[in-house]
């Protein structure tokens, strides 16, 4: 259940990434990107349990889809730049006339040459780790799977150590201990502290599996508000 949550919140954030480049108007994101990332995770996590053949045409579609990320979207990026600047020499550019793989700072005014291996290295690194991610975030979904084991040993153990073997004597003093020892560690172990833990690992799978198959943060910067920068005439 818990592979199947994290297969599940992944492929929802990869196709978050699909209507941020419909947006934006990316079609090479679209058909580069997003595409191949579908096609791999769903491959890698599809062929544990068909028959053989379509066992082998998922993991050969996972491995036909890591050179479909890498290779064709630097080379059109390179060729949609040439075509951009066909003919012009000399170009006064704001950072919205790149796409986002594209520094504005790595052309300048007078129309340098593009920068292919940095555009194909940010690829490449794009590529290995949605590839690594894909299993080790997946992996990381088996946190929920672990508190909820260690969960029910800790409700067993506080069941079968504490209130049962208080209830074995014949006290209403041990009994009434036995109880309130059994209700405070039930209030204070499995309903607090497990409670924030859970909380806390489920946290981080999104902010680490799930955001980043989408999440880019290249949009404007940000500018925290101060009364200190304020003019006299916004005063």
């Amino acid at each position: 259940m818990s592979i199947l949550i994290g297969v599940a919140q992944m492929n929802l954030g990869i196709i978050i990434s699909y209507f941020n480049a419909k947006f934006f108007g990316d079609n090479i994101n679209i058909w580069y990107q997003f595409v191949p990332q579908i096609i791999f995770l769903n491959s890698l996590f599809a062929f544990f349990r068909p028959e053989n053949f379509f066992q082998i045409l998922l993991l050969l579609s996972a491995l036909a889809a890591v050179p479909w990320m890498l290779f064709p979207k630097p080379f059109l990026l390179k060729k949609q730049h040439e075509e951009r600047f066909q003919g012009q020499s000399y170009a006064r550019l704001d950072s919205s006339d790149y796409p986002p793989e594209i520094e504005p700072h790595s052309v300048s005014h007078n129309h340098e040459e593009f920068e292919f291996s940095e555009v194909f290295v940010h690829q490449l690194i794009h590529t290995i780790e949605f590839v690594l991610g894909a299993v080790s975030n997946t992996a990381s979904y088996l946190r929920l799977w672990a508190l909820s084991l260690a969960h029910s040993e800790l409700a067993s153990v506080f069941y079968d150590k504490v209130l049962l073997l208080a209830w074995g004597y014949n006290s209403i003093v041990a009994r009434s201990i036995g109880l309130i020892v059994f209700i405070s560690a039930t209030v204070g172990v499995l309903l607090v502290m497990e409670t924030l833990s859970a909380f806390l690992h489920a946290l981080r799978l999104h902010w680490v599996e799930f955001q980043n198959k989408f999440y880019v943060g290249d949009g404007y910067k940000f500018f925290p508000f101060s009364f200190a920068s304020l003019g006299e005439d916004d005063e």
